[in-house]
């Protein structure tokens, strides 16, 4: 099971976060048979919704084995985002076995 599904399954009323600040919550989670990638949607508080259409967002983990939520890095254009469009730039989470797999795999090539 990828990141992105344990995401989903878990994700619904997530935190939206940028600069730290909770500026709202996941509302919905769908897939997209025509590109197979999870469809992340969210309801951004209105007094924040001058977000840059540069801006990426990541899927994050609070802690070691915290809730996952995602975070916002907000970009520098003078556009912003209306409501129904899309970040052009995602990351999705970290899977802790995957490094934790990779470590191990490069401490035994030493």
């Amino acid at each position: 099971m990828s990141t992105d599904t344990q995401f989903a399954r878990s994700a619904r009323r997530s935190p939206v976060t940028m600069a730290g600040v909770v500026i709202g919550r996941v509302s919905a989670i769908d897939f997209d048979r025509n590109t197979y990638e999870a469809v992340v949607s969210m309801k951004v508080e209105q007094q924040y919704d001058n977000i840059p259409e540069d801006t990426s967002a990541s899927i994050f983990t609070a802690g070691l084995l915290g809730e996952q939520y995602i975070g916002l890095e907000a970009g520098g254009s003078q556009i912003y985002l209306k409501e129904g469009e899309a970040f052009q730039l995602t990351q999705s989470a970290v899977v802790l076995e995957k490094l934790i797999g990779q470590f191990l795999v490069s401490k035994a090539d030493e």
